[in-house]
């Protein structure tokens, strides 16, 4: 399954990298902190090398030692894998749903460095994040450009055209989550050209298209709002990158055509699958659009600045985003967030993880349904923008993955295809 490759091919290399990573900062680590940075390095590294051996030889998953906050639900979940009815009792490496020992390897990595400070807030991702970003500047300026030019005019445009340029952005958003670093192990994965050009060329490969349902529950929340009741769109983030800066994109369009009036980005709390967003990558990535030398893009920038300072844009993160629990144990395990996110108009989850912790990463028929696939997790209607790229999908046509199947194997992880798939919750 692409799972085993995951496991026995990507995640080594991922792990490579992130020790390469530290020993070339080893320098840096000496200046700033002098024998104990070198120190704590060391230790790092011996704690990853020893991960890397426990995952390639299929030792079973240990217990966190760690002293940090999210421990114990992590041990927990430990217990709970080992008392499956139908599992193996010992979970290993190879031995274990996928998305559990997936996200246990980056709790793990977390934990090499988060243990052993003076370098413990050291983010081993930070540099390809910021070098993704930097690789996708003419993608980036595209994208800035145009959305200042529709700024001019929006006022003027009629539910028609506001809605076409909804369903423009929305593309924009969802093929902006090609660029993936844990997918291409840390390889280069940036936005080299427009996105904009070739969003009718992409068109057939959006597999299901929900983006009319998206548009009416805005209109209609739009207009059934209240005085003094507000229109509320959360953003489950996904990439840092150019991915994010689509995202920001779409949720300026959102409140600049009073489409919504606050907008929820949700991020990650630690570095994760190697890409996504920290608040440190959110913030970054809106201080350096404002203060690049590029009329548009640093005009994006101040005005997003402007947007948080307002407080109609709100950066939070959760631990629960990075525990291995799927989305229909939210209620229970972090009843706090999933009440918060109860208060939107509409969720939107950004990318592939999301995907499959709304689903439960399990291999399901094509054709279920995605509300059945969303397993009693309903907080508010919810739109999974996402890429392809690993095998798990529900609620489309049926015979649809059957056909496309028979020509390309490799459909479900090869990044090609997309979903807008929509769920109105309860």
């Amino acid at each position: 399954s692409f799972a085993y490759f995951t496991i026995k091919d990507r995640l080594p290399q991922i792990l490579t990298r992130v020790i390469d990573t530290l020993h070339r900062h080893k320098n840096e680590f000496f200046e700033e902190h002098g024998e104990k940075g070198v120190e704590a390095e060391k230790r790092a590294i011996s704690f990853l090398s020893k991960l890397r051996n426990e995952l390639q030889t299929d030792k079973p998953v240990t217990p966190l030692e760690d002293e940090l906050p999210d421990a114990v639900l992590w041990n927990q979940y430990l217990d709970y894998q080992r008392n499956l009815p139908n599992g193996n009792g010992e979970p290993s490496w190879f031995q274990s749903p996928w998305l559990y020992v997936e996200c246990y390897m980056y709790r793990r990595i977390h934990a090499a460095l988060a243990q052993n400070p003076p370098i413990d807030n050291f983010d081993v991702f930070k540099e390809g994040k910021a070098q993704n970003f930097f690789e996708s500047q003419e993608a980036v300026i595209a994208l800035c450009t145009y959305f200042q030019e529709l700024l001019k005019n929006i006022k003027d445009l009629d539910e028609k055209q506001l809605q076409e340029e909804l369903f423009k952005l929305l593309q924009v958003s969802l093929w902006g989550n090609k660029c993936d670093l844990s997918f291409s192990a840390g390889e280069d994965s940036s936005q080299k050209t427009s996105p904009l050009q070739s969003l009718e060329n992409m068109v057939p490969y959006i597999l299901v298209n929900d983006m009319e349902k998206v548009w009416s529950l805005l209109v209609n929340a739009k207009k059934n709002r209240t005085e003094g009741s507000n229109v509320r769109v959360d953003i489950i983030l996904d990439n840092a990158g150019f991915e994010l800066v689509s995202d920001l994109v779409l949720a300026d369009f959102l409140l600049s055509s009073k489409l919504a009036d606050e907008v929820y980005f949700h991020g990650k709390s630690i570095p994760w699958y190697v890409s996504d967003t920290t608040k440190h990558d959110f913030n970054w990535t809106i201080k350096q659009l404002g203060s690049a030398n590029h009329m548009w893009m640093s005009r994006c920038g101040i005005n997003w600045e402007g947007n948080l300072k307002k407080g109609v844009w709100v950066f939070c993160d959760h631990m629960f985003w990075t525990l291995p629990h799927d989305f229909s144990s939210m209620s229970e395990v972090a009843p706090d967030l999933y009440a918060e996110l109860q208060k939107s108009n509409l969720l939107l989850f950004k990318g592939d993880l999301n995907y499959r912790k709304l689903t439960g990463d399990r291999k399901w028929e094509y054709s279920v349904p995605f509300h059945q696939a969303l397993s009693k997790f309903h907080p508010a209607p919810l739109c999974s923008l996402r890429t392809l790229k690993s095998d798990t999908q529900v609620g489309l046509k049926p015979g649809q993955g059957e056909q496309i199947q028979a020509s390309e194997p490799d459909w479900m992880v090869s990044g090609k295809y997309g979903i807008v798939q929509f769920d109105a919750g309860l």
